[in-house]
């Protein structure tokens, strides 16, 4: 008992763990040189040791944070710091990046100050309680193109230059509390009912299925715009086929009645916002949206009630022409787009909300040795808080008493619950196992690793501004081109039009801004992603927005989990070792026994196997267990049949005095440099042999990472697994990159620096710790078995979690690609070819005219060009 009580207090030296992540050698080798990461030193290879030991470091702070700062941060502001703390207190001059992290720097400001110094002194018991901001621009509006740079807005009034709309900032949602036997309780924090005196439960939230404002505003202004266009397009073109029983005059009243709901309400911000963008000379797919729009409802205005000013070769059939089905179907067209774009930003940010829902509302704070039940952000560092099983942890911290099993599978990735005990650190949002445990806090607020996370995710989402649209490409050359002819043509007939020459420089200078306006513009884009998309869906891709479509065909580097991505994700029994003429199946049979009763992924599948193992699934039977007891990071006993029967790690053997046969142990060792977990079965203190687990290799990963290879695309795998299994994988697949141990940064800084060396990079991953990676990469890439903010941080998502779907997403995206390019190329060329025509280039010789039936031939040909063209996409093939 002795020995055990020394070793629990000198834990082994390669064990012991810096909270600053910063280490020395005890015999000082290479110097004053510090490490980052533990192992042993490269000179003398003795285990490096935690820098908090050194007798120089003793009398520092263990960790800091922005609640607890280095002394020296009051007498360096304007100076700039790492926010991992990577060099300690070490202050920078100038901006830039962290030397060990890479990290951007932060500044050292008065109020960074001030709000540690007002922490600290919150922890005394008569100060005031610590607002915890998690936040602060939690539930404003930025815009989608950042055209003043990070600013923010209170309300969503439009984008102020480009005048697009705004998108929210997601915000936590808030919780509420009732009585179950008396619903009429409604409080706003935890406690008891004041009727019954039951505990209040959590209302369940309204804002689950919450939609951005944008979005059903968009929504609803899009089947308003159908609704009225519909009965307009069917007047006008339905002339051509049969007589109205109502004279031209009143069917063109008609169709101005019906069109003013699409112009002046439903599609009046599109040409408020071609206004904007001929204000500030930013000129886009609104400028000609709204030039041709308003130049042909102002035209049809004209030749609705003064039809006798316009000139004879302009009508048909005795009628002067009307544009207001044009008006209309732009206006739908382009209205529905946008929306299609309000909703993958309302998706994007549900990435965010998913992060935020992770921990919990509530903590069980222990005060004078009550426990009580209080908001989260009443907690402050140094409190001791409970955690029951199956809680949320709250905050970051460490355990003071007690131990249990927890699932960090959202934070890491890795399937297999982790065995904590008195001193482990635990971090907010994991979920507990079944046991209890007591633990201090020591990071709340902004500061735990989840916050963490949320702010590396919304940081990468936001600064990474969106491409600038090929619609808008064209744009910014063919307006001022049609501007410029539309004036030409102006001047060139009002000098040699002859009689009545100013109404023909008039009518056909707006003739030239009328055929110029692309009708099938709003049609080109969406209908080739209606169309891909749904192609994709029935290869199990999801493709959220048109960037990543266009990003996706020049990726050059893949970065991709191991956890989910590459495997299954969750371990499996693909091995029983016999000892000794021991029988397998009695093996499995007592594992199975000893299991029974537990939820540990280990236990599941050694379960699993024996289910399929029987006869009769329907009727399985298991040995009766008595005194059953579960040891702590070793494994499980029991007596079966009056033998004591174990099973679990070496430790657990250790613990019992048995020894592992040399035999046995080589092939233990064979296994684990496998990648293997091993875990062993003793019957009345002899081993029987072992057990081998492994996280197993998804059948398609072979052969996806050969393909990526072949496209020259170079393939890196990051997890947050140990070397060892690391090296097992990337060999057993091929791929030549890889680094193990990996947090949530180093992922991220690693696309970051792929990205200043100019490459395209992708990233797949399912776990909560690659949302970060998965926002800051050109294209994020999550598996659809994977966590709920992975597939929201991505903008493709891969339904059957298969890392094949990367190499089929990317020969989808070429494909649709030079679709869109396609649709782009009829949406123009007819009107293109129909502007000299409108310009009365051939009048002189041929004394013509633009018709109305010309430029509405023109404009529903190109319009049939693009939907064909785009069903083409139905019949790609996406087979490597």
């Amino acid at each position: 008992m002795e020995n055990h009580h020394h070793n629990h207090d000198n834990p082994h030296p390669g064990q012991r763990i810096s909270p600053s992540s910063v280490y020395y050698c005890p015999m000082e080798c290479e110097g004053d040189k510090l490490y980052f990461k533990p192992g042993r030193c490269p000179v003398c290879n003795m285990f490096l040791v935690p820098i908090e030991e050194r007798e120089d470091h003793k009398n520092k702070p263990q960790t800091y944070s922005k609640t607890n700062l280095p002394d020296n941060f009051k007498d360096n502001i304007g100076k700039y710091y790492c926010p991992m703390f990577c060099e300690g207190d070490k202050v920078y001059n100038e901006k830039g990046d962290c030397p060990v992290c890479h990290m951007h720097l932060e500044k050292i400001t008065p109020e960074l100050v001030h709000n540690a110094e007002s922490a600290a002194h919150s922890h005394h018991p008569d100060s005031q309680k610590a607002t915890i901001e998690t936040d602060k621009n939690a539930g404003k509006y930025y815009c989608p193109m950042f055209c003043e740079g990070d600013k923010v807005y209170d309300s969503n009034v439009g984008c102020p230059v480009c005048g697009m709309d705004l998108v929210k900032i997601p915000e936590k949602k808030s919780v509420q509390y009732t009585c179950p036997m008396h619903p009429q309780i409604i409080r706003d924090e935890p406690g008891s009912c004041p009727i019954c005196g039951m505990d209040l439960v959590p209302i369940p939230s309204k804002n689950n299925d919450h939609e951005d404002e944008t979005y059903k505003r968009l929504r609803k202004k899009f089947w308003l715009a159908l609704g009225f266009s519909v009965p307009v397009f069917i007047l006008s073109m339905g002339g051509m086929f049969i007589s109205w029983p109502f004279s031209h005059q009143l069917q063109g009243i008609l169709e101005l009645i019906l069109s003013i709901p699409v112009v002046f309400y439903a599609g009046w911000f599109l040409i408020k916002r071609g206004w904007v963008s001929f204000k500030t000379w930013n000129l886009n797919m609104f400028s000609l949206i709204a030039l041709g729009v308003a130049a042909a409802f102002i035209f049809s205005l004209v030749a609705l009630f003064f039809p006798h000013i316009l000139p004879h070769e302009l009508a048909h059939g005795g009628n002067a022409p009307l544009y207001f089905e044009s008006v209309c179907v732009i206006l739908t067209l382009v209205i529905m787009g946008q929306m299609m774009e309000a909703r993958a930003h309302m998706k994007t940010g549900k990435a965010i909300e998913a992060l935020m829902n992770l921990s919990p509302d509530t903590a069980n704070l222990i005060t004078d040795g009550q426990e009580k039940k209080v908001p989260l952000s009443e907690i402050k560092i140094n409190d001791i808080l409970r955690v029951k099983p199956g809680e949320k942890i709250p905050v970051d911290g460490k355990i003071t008493d007690g131990n249990s099993n927890v699932d960090e599978s959202m934070i890491t990735g890795e399937p297999i619950p982790v065995e904590k005990k008195t001193g482990d650190k635990v971090t907010s949002g994991t979920i507990n196992g079944n046991g209890s445990f007591l633990m201090v806090t020591e990071k709340v607020g902004d500061e735990t690793l989840l916050s963490q996370i949320i702010k590396m995710v919304n940081e990468a989402s936001r600064s990474k501004a969106p491409i600038q649209k090929l619609a808008d490409k064209i744009s910014k050359i063919f307006v001022p081109a049609v501007i410029a002819i539309a004036i030409i043509t102006f001047v060139l007939w009002s000098v040699f039009g002859g009689e009545n020459k100013m109404i023909y420089a008039f009518v056909n200078a707006v003739a030239v801004l009328i055929v110029a306006c692309p009708c099938a513009l709003g049609l080109a884009t969406p209908m080739s992603l209606m169309v891909g998309i749904g192609k994709g869906a029935q290869n199990g891709i999801l493709i959220k927005n048109a960037e990543a479509l266009e990003e996706m065909h020049k990726i050059n580097v893949l970065i991709t989990d191991k956890t989910g991505t590459l495997t299954e994700g969750k371990p499996s029994l693909d091995h029983i070792e016999t000892f000794d003429n021991a029988d397998k199946n009695d093996i499995l049979k007592l594992a199975a026994a000893l299991n029974q009763n537990s939820d540990h992924p280990l236990s599941n599948a050694v379960l699993d196997t024996f289910k399929k193992a029987q006869a009769d699934p329907a009727d399985i039977h298991y040995e009766q267990v008595s005194d059953f007891e579960n040891l702590s990071g070793k494994g499980v006993k029991g007596i079966i049949d009056n033998q004591e029967i174990l099973l679990g790690n070496e430790a657990l053997l250790k613990h019992f005095d048995i020894v592992i046969p040399e035999a046995l142990q080589q092939k233990t060792t064979q296994s684990e440099d496998k990648a293997r977990t091993i875990s062993y079965l003793a019957k009345g203190g002899k081993i029987l042999g072992f057990l081998s687990y492994s996280d197993n290799i998804k059948p398609s990963s072979k052969q996806a990472v050969d393909y990526l290879h072949s496209q020259n695309i170079q393939v890196i795998m990051m997890t947050g697994d140990n070397q060892r299994t690391a090296k097992a994988v990337a060999d057993t697949l091929g791929i030549r990159d890889y680094k193990a141990n990996c947090l949530p940064e180093d992922k991220m800084n690693e696309i970051k620096k792929l990205q200043k060396e100019g490459k395209i990079v992708a990233m797949t991953g399912d776990g909560i710790n690659d949302a970060p990676a998965l926002a800051q990469s050109n294209i994020g890439i999550a598996m659809g078995t994977g966590s709920d903010a992975a597939i929201e941080s991505a903008e493709i998502t891969l339904l059957k979690g298969d890392i094949l779907g990367v190499a089929k997403a990317k020969i989808l995206s070429e494909k649709l690609l030079k679709n869109i390019k396609q649709n782009l190329f009829f949406a123009f060329i007819y009107n293109i070819l129909g502007i000299p025509l409108a310009a009365g280039l051939l009048y002189p010789f041929f004394g013509i005219l633009l018709s109305p039936m010309i430029a509405a031939a023109a404009m529903s040909f190109s319009s049939v060009s693009v939907i064909l063209n785009s069903l083409r996409l139905n019949n790609a093939k996406l087979e490597l």
